[in-house]
């Protein structure tokens, strides 16, 4: 197996991610996915291509679908597992590679992150939030566990993998010509669309 740059990386390349397929192969997730990001791609107009950093299975991709049908959607993953289930899906481009090691070919009108950034290694958060917006053409959208300060947690008893900071704000710092569109909280116990808990920040490039 190929190994990564950081042990975040080799993590979910390995059997955890394999475990993480496991856990969230489930249709009432896609259910939960078309009614967060109708909520978000309410506030988008001409978006013709998105690109997600991390799909796993692709079950926020297939939300996606669902919404806009005629959508250019391409894919980065880590997981050799996770990406048999990516071919599945039609007119999915597909990326199996880190995030890290992620090369910019062309740019994409709506980038995005869903429980990705939360995992990638502290140090390398300047670097991916680099590929984020060079990858953008004008929107980019966080979907992550929010903490004013950083702080790590323990993940499902293994620690240094799961790391909870205000990514959106990290990125508005970063760059002066992004501008907060919209953000909201899904909470876990919601009665039809519930959420694993997270907040999302949609951000506009300026011109």
């Amino acid at each position: 197996m190929h190994t990564h740059k950081t042990e975040q990386e080799n993590f979910w390349a390995g059997d955890f991610g394999k475990d993480y397929i496991q856990r969230n192969n489930d249709k009432k997730i896609i259910a939960s996915n078309i009614s967060l990001f109708s909520k978000i791609l309410k506030h988008t107009n001409n978006v013709n291509s998105i690109m997600e950093f991390g799909s796993n299975i692709g079950l926020n991709l297939l939300a996606i679908q669902q919404l806009l049908p005629d959508i250019n959607l391409s894919s980065i993953e880590i997981n050799s597992d996770a990406i048999e289930y990516l071919k599945k899906i039609e007119n999915l481009n597909i990326y199996h590679t880190s995030i890290l090691e992620f090369t910019v070919d062309r740019k994409r009108d709506f980038v995005f992150t869903k429980g990705v950034l939360i995992h990638i290694n502290p140090e390398e958060l300047q670097k991916t939030y680099e590929i984020l917006y060079e990858t953008s053409n004008r929107y980019i959208c966080v979907c992550e566990y929010y903490n004013p300060t950083p702080v790590g947690i323990d993940y499902r008893g293994v620690k240094d993998k799961l790391f909870k900071r205000d990514f959106a704000g990290e990125l508005l710092e970063k760059y002066s010509d992004l501008k907060l569109l919209d953000y909201g909280f899904v909470y876990k116990k919601d009665y039809n669309f519930p959420q694993d808990d997270v907040t999302w920040f949609l951000m506009e490039k300026g011109n």
